[in-house]
């Protein structure tokens, strides 16, 4: 198993219109498509306007074949024209995550 860690910064004062548009239009098709959600949070306190979320697959090909699948539906298409009009990320990232050993399964 690995897990997906995105990171995302949100513009000042923005980060309810992207969790809005990202609930409305991305969360359905993550669901469908990624279907191994093992979090999503947004910052309180540290480093804020953050959304972090992680995402579980067997490995890298599963994770690759399961985002060519999402990218490819039309409705993907429409979620990134959305949020690029919306003007309300500053960045965004992710990380691969390998459990360690002692490391509690993933639900």
């Amino acid at each position: 198993m690995i897990v997906d860690l995105r990171i995302y910064t949100c513009k000042p004062g923005k980060m309810g219109a992207f969790v809005a548009l990202y609930q409305a239009h991305a969360w359905p098709l993550q669901q469908k498509y990624l279907g191994r959600c093992l979090g999503w949070y947004t910052t309180v306190e540290g480093a804020l306007n953050r959304v972090v979320h992680l995402w579980a697959y067997d490995n890298q090909a599963d994770r690759e074949a399961r985002r060519q699948a999402m990218a490819a539906d039309p409705a993907w298409a429409d979620y990134m024209r959305r949020i690029e009009e919306a003007d309300v990320l500053l960045d965004m990232e992710n990380r691969i995550l390998a459990p360690t050993s002692f490391s509690p399964p993933a639900p």
